[in-house]
């Protein structure tokens, strides 16, 4: 187990009483203006330092790794076309990274310990170099231990070298993320040791009574395969803080407008774990850009944002206050943000909606007839039939196979199947500036494998510790790859170093760094392996990969190296 955190006397002398008012970026701080005057990190040349630092939500004071001294870390604001390097000082007791997401850099340059380089040393500095060659809305993070869940992260925005196709007049950049007071390593051996030790959400006698909860019939059949239709996030808020730009509900944070401007929020999920659903409640949301791509403008009154993922969107908001609600995805919390055209202007935050239950159609099984609303009498599963999935690794890691998994592209998110508003789906969007696309010459298959029960995580039943060979691929080739998820949850599946070209019945397909595959689905994507090297490939769920479901995808071959 890594160290983590300084003792008692250190996190005093960190805090100094009222040193908490710094610990937030001037980009992240509360009646912001936006991005007009930046208070940003840019040039060729940036420094970051990463140590330890206190934390304030609320009341309620912890510890955290911080990047120069601040969660989140600094923005940083570069120019597509330019040349960058950013030296990293390690000042913790244990080793550090940094992963730049999304972004397009040298293997050598990706930021993965033991893959992609060896890690930043304990009072060592390392230099990463690379050149800008795309914009949009990004971020950073560690890949390192737990650290990304205690606070090492951070937004970056880059601005294309041409003309913005959608022109805004403000921008407010807006990172969601979760923290717990409890140790990251305490909270993953409890849900190792009891799954379902943080779901405060279960269904109760009350529930069925009451008409809100599965009928008695359909709990049995849930009970008798041992899943648990409550199941939707790990860890809700029994353990979480929802945090906005490092502010939690109470504190508010608030970006300023002026009435009638367009504003461009650029969204990052940075959650480790969490799932979030977002809207203004009064104020549609024009989305422009996915995971950093332009995307043809799709209007919408909420999406759901999985870890890792960003959104850029804009809206055009009248002369009062709006609610910006990041409600998690199993309807255990949330946290609220304002935007308003005055400073001490507050929108207040809505109720929490009624908890979601799973359906069959979650589980893998075709219930097209019922659109997705649960039932399933008569139907039977085949938990642990290798012909479903013949290069599955069978064990007790895996305790199901989807029977009938569906391209779920165009099925609303998890939870948000019944609004009566416009939710945005894979199948909406479409890249605004489609570049080529090759036929794949091959096609593969990869199963999302687990017990939830024992949180347990794996790729096709072997988690990376089990792993012997890569997955390999000639460089240059272009191979349709298609995510089963044999599991009932989400996972949002990134591939370093390569943008996946999601395949969602769109002539020019939305290219996305991070795809969320939804429970009992399946996703496929194009991809041209076109960059040489060692990538890593894994849910980031930021405790799934820890569990094992966390794979190195190959590209040979290298720079200078022969056929």
């Amino acid at each position: 187990m890594h160290a983590f955190g300084p003792d008692r006397r250190q996190l005093l002398a960190l805090a100094g009483g009222a040193a908490f008012t710094s610990l937030l970026p001037a980009w992240a701080r509360s009646q912001t203006p936006g991005l007009a005057r930046p208070a940003a990190l840019s040039g060729e040349r940036i420094q970051l330092t990463v140590g330890h630092a206190p934390i304030r939500i609320g009341a309620r004071s912890g510890h955290a790794v911080a990047l120069n001294g601040t969660v989140p870390g600094p923005l940083i604001r570069l120019k597509e076309g330019q040349d960058v390097r950013i030296a990293v000082t390690n000042r913790l007791a244990e080793d550090t990274s940094i992963h730049w997401h999304g972004l397009l850099v040298p293997s050598h340059m990706d930021g993965v310990p033991g893959l992609s380089f060896p890690g930043i040393k304990p009072g060592q500095t390392f230099t990463y170099e690379f050149p800008i060659r795309q914009a949009g809305t990004y971020w950073f993070h560690s890949h390192s231990g737990m650290q990304e869940q205690a606070g090492l992260y951070a937004p970056m925005v880059i601005d294309p070298a041409g003309a913005e196709p959608q022109p805004y007049d403000r921008e407010h950049v807006i990172v969601l993320s979760d923290y717990s007071f409890m140790h990251p390593h305490e909270v993953l051996e409890r849900l190792k040791q009891e799954a379902g030790d943080f779901n405060r959400q279960r269904q109760t006698i009350q529930g069925l009574l009451a008409g809100v909860d599965q009928p008695l019939a359909e709990r049995l059949q849930w009970a008798r395969m041992r899943m648990d239709p409550t199941d939707i996030q790990d860890v809700g808020a029994a353990v979480f803080r929802f945090l906005i730009n490092g502010h939690g509900l109470d504190e508010n944070w608030t970006g300023l407008f002026k009435p009638d401007e367009r504003v461009r929020l650029r969204v990052v999920n940075a959650a480790s774990m969490s799932i979030f659903n977002i809207r203004l409640p009064g104020l549609p949301m024009t989305v422009v850009q996915a995971d950093g791509q332009d995307v043809r403008p799709v209007e919408v009154d909420e999406f759901q944002i999985s870890p890792a993922e960003t959104y850029d969107v804009i809206v055009q908001p009248a002369d009062r206050a709006y609610a910006f609600v990041a409600e998690a995805a199993d309807r255990s919390g949330m946290v609220r943000g304002t935007l308003a055209p005055r400073p001490g202007m507050t929108a207040q935050a809505p109720p929490l909606r009624e908890r979601p239950l799973l359906s069959m159609r979650d589980m893998g099984m075709d219930m097209s007839s019922h659109a997705g609303h649960g039932g399933g009498g008569g139907h039977s599963m085949s938990m642990r039939d290798p012909k479903n999935a013949p290069q599955v690794k069978l064990g007790p890691g895996v305790d199901m196979i989807a029977p009938m998994p569906l391209d779920r592209t165009g099925d609303r998110p998890t939870g948000l199947e019944k609004v009566p508003h416009r939710v945005l789906v894979y199948r909406d969007l479409e890249a605004l500036r489609p570049g080529p696309q090759p036929t794949p010459t091959r096609a593969l298959e990869i199963h999302l494998t687990g017990n939830m029960e024992r949180f347990m995580w794996s790729f096709d039943g072997e988690k990376f510790s089990e792993v012997v060979d890569p997955i390999p691929f000639r460089r240059g080739e272009r191979v349709r790859v298609t995510l089963v998820n044999d599991t009932m949850m989400n996972h949002p599946i990134h591939l370093h170093g390569h943008f996946m070209e999601v395949v969602n019945g769109r002539a020019a397909q939305p290219r996305k760094h991070t795809v969320t595959v939804m429970p009992g689905g399946k996703l496929t994507f194009d991809l041209t392996a076109d960059a040489p090297g060692d990538w890593a490939f894994h849910c980031h769920m930021l405790l799934h990969m820890h569990a094992g479901m966390f794979r190195v995808f190959t590209v040979r071959p290298l720079d200078g190296a022969a056929a």
